[in-house]
């Protein structure tokens, strides 16, 4: 492919730099050139994001844009290696436009503050010759895949959970697009997001540098990327996979008679605001303000935290009954249905679905606690742990 800008020379310090790339017969003076004149853009400065970058980065590729809305946590620090202890708290974009300045002070980082969405996509990925999908939720994920066909954009992809992988290359002038192989996501709360199941700290920054890897061979217009392959990696097993993946001609983004031909709100196509307005029309809500105010006033609640036990070894409010999702049906049992009863997981999606499940089968007097442990440790208690 044709970078966006006109190759320049290189420096004699980056020849120093880059010379085990000059070496190198796919690459040479002209590939690194490329390089250097190339923008790749990355949506999410996290676990996914932080590898790619530094390798990126240190590759040379001359504008490296990143798209980010969050600050510096230390839970983060187990996988997001761009960032450091002393950079907790800070906005992740300044932490890691600082990590990038003294890795390759020959590179620029673009930053992009703020949340992607559907009015502001299509600006932001304009200018970029590749994108790097770093996002860790559905809505955003087919936003960026739609944008990207939209655009002409090729999307390097990557998604971890617990100890497992996946990468592809989807360039829907080529092969298939991210829809081909989902064309619907999962309803909400069906799949549990790295902070409720865990990661192994290293698995991103396998599949990061995957995505690193084609990135940097599409620039140079090499063969054999991951265009029409899905790679499975399995970092507990130590295994790889691979699947062929085929354009779906009825695919509605890329297809030959697609209906989506603007950005969509992908909020409502994930379902979060079904869910939303129906916790809203059947479930009680209770902030975590209001939870501590009216247990301070002595309010009679049984509390059911319905997070893995992992999840409670991490930070607990001590006074709550675990029953984690998976086992409420089995073990409802153990609860009054004439009690009040508060339900609470970590960010408040699988709480509302134990309130639906619990309402379902005859208890009537449930409060859904709103945002979950983290607003609580957010909005109430700053000295509990974040996860």
């Amino acid at each position: 492919m044709t970078p966006s800008d006109a190759a320049g020379d290189l420096s004699l310090a980056e020849r120093r730099r880059y010379g085990r790339h000059l070496i190198l017969p796919e690459v040479g003076l002209e590939g690194q050139r490329r390089l250097k004149a190339s923008r790749v853009l990355i949506v999410g400065a996290g676990g996914l994001g932080s590898p790619a970058a530094l390798y990126l980065a240190a590759a040379g590729v001359g504008t490296i844009g990143a798209v980010d809305f969050d600050v510096v946590d230390e839970s983060n620090l187990q996988r997001q290696i761009a960032h450091g202890t002393a950079a907790v708290g800070r906005p992740k974009l300044e932490s890691l436009r600082a990590r990038l300045a003294d890795l390759n002070p020959h590179v620029t980082l673009r930053p992009h503050p703020g949340r992607l969405d559907r009015g502001n996509a299509l600006e932001v990925l304009r200018d970029y010759d590749v994108i790097v999908d770093g996002t860790d939720n559905f809505p955003t994920r087919y936003l960026v895949n739609d944008a990207c066909v939209l655009l002409g954009k090729p999307n390097c992809y990557g998604s971890i959970l617990r100890f497992e992988g996946q990468a592809s290359v989807f360039d829907a002038t080529r092969g298939p697009c991210y829809r081909c192989l989902y064309p619907a996501p999962p309803p909400p709360g069906a799949v549990p997001s790295c902070s409720e199941a865990g990661v192994l700290g290293v698995l991103p920054g396998v599949i990061g540098a995957i995505q690193a890897t084609e990135a940097i061979k599409l620039l140079l217009g090499a063969p054999g990327t991951l265009i029409g392959r899905l790679l499975l990696y399995d970092a507990w097993a130590l295994s790889f996979r691979e699947l062929t993946l085929r354009k779906d001609p009825d695919c509605p983004v890329c297809g030959a008679r697609p209906s989506i031909r603007e950005l969509i709100d992908y909020e409502d196509f994930c379902g979060l605001h079904a869910a939303g307005a129906e916790a809203q029309d059947v479930n009680d809500q209770m902030s975590v303000r209001e939870y501590r105010d009216r247990l301070a006033r002595g309010e009679d609640f049984v509390l059911l935290d319905v997070r893995e036990v992992g999840e409670i070894a991490i930070a607990r409010l001590g006074h709550e009954v675990n029953i984690p999702l998976p086992m409420l049906p089995l073990r409802a049992g153990e609860l009054d249905p004439a009690r009040p009863t508060v339900v609470m997981c970590h960010h408040g999606i699988r709480s509302q679905l134990a309130v639906r499940w619990l309402r379902e089968h005859g208890f009537q007097r449930l409060y859904n606690l709103v945002g979950g442990i983290e607003a609580y440790a957010r909005d109430v208690d700053p000295g509990l742990p974040r996860y």
